[in-house]
């Protein structure tokens, strides 16, 4: 029945209701610069009333949850920025390292050197015999065949370096996947009684983020609060269990290249998005791209050269002799014929076997020319036009991927800040939230303060004649 009593059980829980109010506008505060932190609200609702002989009677409040306000869909968006973010980023940092193994332009650069070999050509033309002119050739086709080398050293590093990513990637998602699974575990648990976990769903959610710009992630919660997470339309989290990722190797002779599996079988997975994917691509596709137009390179001068150079005479009547070995074509294992780095007078620099005509320099020229000559892409392109032509397709391929990865970070930082500004905590709504309650907290103490001077006039005074 209402009453005095009554009255002090409504202040009780208001203050108490405050109370917790005020915990989770502190709570929220302190959190304010936590990454992946999502703000906290009391919901508070009125308590059921009293009924009475003269209607129902208020009873106060009462605290029906503390949740924390999240947007679905600006979270979802926020993964699918991530994906493409991490796609991108990878690709991006790929080719500025292809484009530094190039280092064009600079000196000392395959551009350069293939000018001083075929300058060295001119050269040798104008004086067949002279002993300095051969030794220069020698020494720009040496230069020309380590710089051939170093840059196939360079990519098939690279694309070693690549795929040994995709173990630490795996790993990486392995942790994260656990790390889901065990939280899932606590949420159901905590959630058993309808409490909200609040900061464990803020931690699982991060994760997932997280896992986002990884691999191609979605989810799905389920009626008791644990997440199912996918890889495409595998499972990687179900409840409190997940599903590691491993890797299988596949080897061609000494290469070995590694490919996604459920580990502990022989099943192959596909993804499609994230850093994983942007890895894969630079692997698979990118690098082997430029080692091949590389290789092409090196395989049309070899048989170019060779070709002119079998048909002449050197000084010292050697014929058929081809200025290249013709048994290694791939830029990574380009030689020199060893007759010729014996002795530099089998250069053939002349066309005619006539001994008084051994310096006349025709083949020289004609090995000078090939600057000149049509004989790659479809006979459209010369061999330091196509040269030039492949470090320009690099250049592009960087710039447009660097603009796409700044494009995706914007966007990512867009969805962020719309993101923010529905769960992120605003210090200016705190304190206003934190005066507010503490002037309430203030008041529901008065309330306790008279009900119990009200109590003591009943119980001390009452009946006492004055």
């Amino acid at each position: 029945m209402p009453g005095l009593f009554q009255g002090l059980e409504i202040g009780k829980r208001a203050l108490l209701g405050h109370q917790v109010n005020l915990q989770t506008v502190g709570h929220n505060i302190a959190n304010v610069n936590t990454p992946g932190f999502t703000r906290q609200r009391v919901r508070i609702s009125t308590s059921y009333p009293e009924f009475t002989a003269n209607g129902p009677v208020g009873t106060g409040l009462t605290v029906d949850e503390v949740y924390h306000v999240r947007d679905l869909f600006l979270g979802r968006q926020f993964r699918e920025a991530q994906k493409d973010l991490g796609r991108w980023s990878y690709k991006d940092k790929s080719l500025r390292q292809i484009e530094s193994i190039f280092s064009e332009p600079q000196d000392q650069s395959l551009n350069d050197i293939l000018n001083q070999f075929w300058n060295d050509w001119s050269a040798l033309a104008t004086d067949a015999e002279n002993a300095g002119h051969r030794s220069s050739i020698i020494a720009s086709a040496s230069q020309l065949i380590n710089c051939f080398q170093k840059l196939a050293v360079g990519l098939e590093e690279l694309q070693r370096s690549t795929d040994r990513d995709l173990g630490s990637m795996t790993d990486e998602v392995n942790r994260m996947t656990t790390e889901i699974a065990r939280l899932n575990q606590q949420i159901k648990r905590q959630e058993l009684d309808d409490y909200k976990a609040n900061d464990l769903r803020d931690m699982r959610d991060r994760l997932i983020d997280d896992l986002a710009a990884i691999v191609d992630v979605n989810t799905a919660e389920q009626s008791d609060g644990t997440s199912t997470v996918y890889m495409g339309s595998m499972l990687l989290v179900d409840g409190s269990d997940s599903f590691n990722i491993g890797v299988d190797a596949d080897r061609d002779g000494e290469k070995v290249t590694h490919f996604l599996v459920w580990q502990g079988s022989e099943y192959r997975l596909k993804n499609v998005n994230g850093r994983i994917a942007g890895l894969v691509e630079t692997r698979d596709e990118l690098i082997p791209k430029y080692v091949d137009q590389l290789n092409r390179l090196a395989r049309t001068i070899v048989e170019q050269v060779n070709a002119i150079h079998s048909t002449g005479y050197g000084l010292d009547g050697s014929t058929g002799l081809t200025f290249f070995d013709p048994a290694f074509t791939d830029a990574g294992n380009l030689r020199i014929t060893a007759d010729i780095i014996l002795n530099k007078d089998k250069i053939a620099a002349s066309d005619s076997a006539n001994t008084d005509d051994r310096s006349n320099g025709r083949i020289a020229t004609q090995l000078a020319d090939l600057r000149h000559a049509l004989i790659l892409a479809n006979e459209t392109s010369t061999i330091n036009q196509f040269y030039n032509g492949l470090v320009g397709n690099l250049g592009v391929e960087a710039r447009e991927a660097t603009s796409f990865n700044q494009n995706f970070e914007m966007i990512l930082q867009q969805v962020d800040n719309q993101r923010q500004s529905v769960q992120g905590v605003s210090l200016d709504e705190e304190m206003a939230n934190l005066i507010k309650t503490q002037h309430a907290y203030d008041a529901a103490a008065r309330v306790i303060t008279v009900m119990d001077s009200a109590l003591d006039t009943v119980i001390s005074k009452m009946g006492i004649v004055g």
